[in-house]
């Protein structure tokens, strides 16, 4: 009787796929189902594939004659004319196995013959771009991930079943989703509109399965596969591949078809391996057949990737369009290990089609209204590749559960669950969740606010945050309230803030917060408080300079238009100087606490800074030039592309202070972009320009402060910190200009060494600028290699530095991770 409901599931997946006209199966000649066979009407780029159980349904209106054609590479592609005179039809198809040939004269060429035929592909190339920049299709998706014997718990916290998708093994599907969607492209602009999108057991879900997201093509000189890797056919091809013509056959047109295998000269260098069909004659690429690994994509968690791309030839336009797509991977990381498969499909073409000016916009992505809403009758009639029943079963399974899941009752025994109190709690903090209210409460550990300066000694205390949300609205309220407690100079510091998020489009931001803290007089904190422990404790560096801060601010954030935000603070501030309360070390060694006055490390009696009060208001505007969006119904996801720097314009002003001479106007420029180059890396920089305005007197809190480093290690972002430079010495209230630039190789001069290609690393090159008015430049550069590591956890960077200012050279070495 158990059974039962899994044979009703199964049947309702095959009277699902008879809605369509013509069914079958595909198999081999051994009676073997074969799996992405492309199945199209002859002369056309029209058709569907089989899925896993090599099931296809193609659907068709009228009746009539019509020729079907099966390709499926390494079979004889098969023409089959059939009549049909009643719905359905079957239709099941045996496949052979495609004889390849090698003639005699290719056999006895003194140059290797595939060489050949590449040459004349890659002079082909460009021509094949032209013809397939500007077009309009019909577009098909279908994702699968899944995971095999997952965690049960990861850092003291429960994983759950991931929605209800895993057997008594914790195997299972994780996401299953389809789309349906027109899509456009001319040059480099994209559109599509997705018309219909199915998440499996969420029906508010929107897919994350897009075109502009799997639009590879490999006449490119480079396929944005995670990073950029070389085409087989790039104009530099040879030297990243070698190249063996394995055989040739003829297509159903009696096109002899060339097949190469594809050979990367160095493995490690940003390349694919596999097999590639050229078209005799025409030099165009009738299928691939591609694999890369996660090293040289540099996407982490993935093992290997395999591509698969067929092509159908159109009389009409003369050309060669891809019809089909498959991606599979494997993925391990952390215990996570799984398997997934992207199909696409693409078809009703029109090639070179009249676009109005108008056509294109920055939105890339947007949504049919209710494209989520469609039932499965819909999708039964529409969905060109069948589901396999373990598809049909997750579906059936996960759209039943949510029902469930989604009610007071079972969320509610979910949390009481997860809101048990444990001894996590004191190492990872405390939340207990209400769900169904989408209420969150939590504590942070006690042990991660601990930490020890100078001028507090050891501090901790503890930190509160409550949170509501409504996810379908995209607005956020939060409040969080944080105590803080210095043993040395006994004082009780509380803070605090209310905030709130409007929407998820324009995402208008509205936070106050007040309170009493003690701050780092280079608010960008370049020492972490653990960093600034370990340092006083251990080597007696007390690097962080600190002053008192008694405040109340209103911050303020929105986006005007696409690609242009704004940010606003205004506030009052109380600051007040703050003197060394403690001289506890850990290990005593040659060197001496400094003072905290950042100005003169051995004035223990004066400080930076008197107290004072004043008010700031701070502007800035955030221009993303080229900005695209995803225009989901339930938020904007905005991405910048490559081609286009980002700007952000400044203006800070200090005013109706306590102390006239403290009063000041800033202005500031700032100028960040990174882009591939090629197949020659990455290059990225950070520029910075400001001036004072009447700030010849104003406080050291409101100088210029740079993210200078003595400790040689950096963390966060390199292009926002220098190597060595002193954390104050060049802090200024006049005209400055600070530049950062950098460039990674990604394995292009490594991966050509011979040995040092084993470490796998990348050659990273570095220059840092420092240049104030009436100061002598402040210059620095490095070399280092990244992606150093274990296995996948390749995060550690180390290089040499050096520094030069005044005629005096330092030289160093420095670590860091970079993700």
């Amino acid at each position: 009787m158990k059974s039962y409901p899994l044979l009703f599931i199964i049947c309702l997946s095959g009277f699902a796929y008879l809605n369509a006209q013509i069914v079958g199966k595909v198999s081999d000649s051994n009676g073997e189902s074969l799996a992405f066979v492309n199945i199209y009407f002859d002369s056309t780029a029209n058709g569907t594939t089989t899925n896993e159980n090599g099931e296809y349904a193609l659907d068709l209106s009228d009746k009539g004659k019509y020729t079907l054609v099966f390709k499926y590479l390494g079979y004889k592609t098969q023409k089959k004319s059939i009549t049909i005179d009643q719905f359905p039809y079957e239709l099941d198809v045996l496949m052979e196995k495609q004889r390849l040939e090698l003639d005699e004269i290719t056999v006895k060429a003194k140059e290797n013959p595939a060489n050949r035929v590449i040459r004349n592909a890659i002079a082909k190339r460009k021509q094949y771009k032209q013809e397939l920049s500007s077009f309009r299709a019909d577009f098909y998706s279908k994702g699968l991930i899944r995971i095999k014997d997952a965690p049960e718990r990861i850092l003291g916290q429960d994983l759950g079943d991931f929605g209800g998708g895993l057997d008594s093994t914790r195997s299972g599907i994780i996401y299953l989703s389809e789309t349906i969607s027109k899509i456009a492209k001319n040059n480099n602009a994209f559109k599509e509109k997705i018309l219909a999108s199915k998440v499996s057991g969420d029906d508010n879900g929107f897919s994350f399965n897009n075109a502009s997201d799997v639009n590879f093509s490999f006449y490119n000189n480079t396929v944005t596969f995670g990073g950029e890797l070389i085409s087989p056919i790039a104009d530099n091809a040879f030297s990243y591949y070698r190249y063996i013509l394995e055989g040739t056959f003829y297509d159903e047109g009696n096109r002899l078809i060339n097949k190469i295998k594809v050979v990367p000269k160095r493995p490690n260098d940003r390349v694919f391996s596999g097999e590639l069909f050229i078209v005799e004659d025409s030099w165009a690429i009738y299928a691939l057949d591609f694999s890369a690994t996660g090293e040289q994509t540099r996407i982490v968690p993935v093992d290997t990737i395999h591509l698969k791309q067929d092509f159908n030839y159109i009389p009409k336009q003369d050309t060669w369009l891809k019809t089909l797509q498959r991606i599979d991977f494997q993925y391990s990381i952390l215990g996570f290990k799984g398997n997934g498969r992207f199909t696409a499909g693409y078809k009703n073409y029109e090639l070179n089609p009249d676009f109005s000016k108008k056509e294109f916009t920055n939105e890339v992505l947007s949504f049919e209204e209710n494209a989520n809403k469609k039932d499965s009758i819909f999708w039964n009639d529409v969905r060109p590749v069948p589901l396999t029943d373990e598809e049909t079963v997750d579906y059936l399974q996960k759209d039943s559960l949510q029902v469930i899941r989604k009610s007071q009752k079972y969320l509610d025994s979910v949390d009481a669950v997860g809101n048990k109190v444990t001894l996590g709690s004191l190492l990872f903090g405390y939340t207990h969740s209400n769900t169904f209210k989408e209420k969150y409460y939590s504590l942070a550990s006690p042990l991660a606010n601990i930490s020890f300066n100078t001028v507090q000694g050891f501090r901790g205390g503890f930190e509160f945050n409550y949170r509501k949300r409504n996810e379908e609205k995209g607005t956020r309220f939060n409040l969080n309230t944080v105590f803080d407690y210095g043993v040395s100079d006994k004082r009780f510091r509380p803070s605090g803030s209310i905030s709130y998020r409007f929407n998820n489009f324009s995402r208008p931001f509205l936070r106050f917060s007040a309170g009493n803290r003690v701050m780092q007089f280079n608010n960008n904190n370049p020492i972490t408080p653990f960093g600034n422990s370990i340092l006083s404790l251990f080597f007696e560096n007390n690097f962080a300079k600190f002053y008192e801060l008694n405040f109340s601010e209103l911050f303020y954030s929105q986006e005007l238009v696409n690609g242009i935000s704004v940010y606003l603070n205004f506030g009052y501030e109380e600051r007040k100087p703050l003197f060394n309360a403690t001289n506890f070390v850990i290990f005593k060694g040659n060197a001496d606490f400094t003072s905290n006055n950042p100005l003169d490390s051995q004035d223990f009696d004066n400080a930076a800074i008197t107290g004072h009060h004043i008010l700031k208001l701070s502007l800035t505007t955030r221009i993303r030039f080229g900005q695209k969006y995803l225009n989901y119904p339930d938020g904007k996801f905005n991405f910048s592309e490559d081609r286009f720097p980002t700007l952000y314009l400044g203006y800070e002003k200090g005013f109706a202070g306590s102390e006239p001479e403290n009063h000041f106007d800033q202005l500031k420029l700032r100028l960040v972009q990174d882009f591939a180059i090629a197949d020659k890396g990455r290059f990225y920089y950070n520029l910075r320009a400001g001036t004072f305005l009447n700030a010849g007197d104003i406080s050291f809190v409101d100088y210029q402060h740079f993210n200078g480093n003595r400790t040689r290690i950096t963390r966060g972002n390199y292009l926002n910190s220098f190597f060595l430079l002193p954390y104050y010495d060049l802090s200024t209230n006049q005209s400055y200009f600070e530049g950062h630039v950098e460039h990674n190789f990604l394995g292009y001069v490594m991966g050509k060494i011979p040995l040092l290609k084993k470490l796998k690393s990348n050659l990273i090159v570095s220059g840092k600028l420092l240049s104030i008015s009436e100061n002598d430049p402040y210059a620095e550069w490095g070399i280092s290699l990244g992606n150093l590591g274990w296995k996948k956890f390749r995060f550690l960077r180390a290089g040499f530095v050096q520094s030069h200012y005044r005629g005096v050279t330092e030289s160093g070495f420095n670590i860091g991770l970079q993700f």
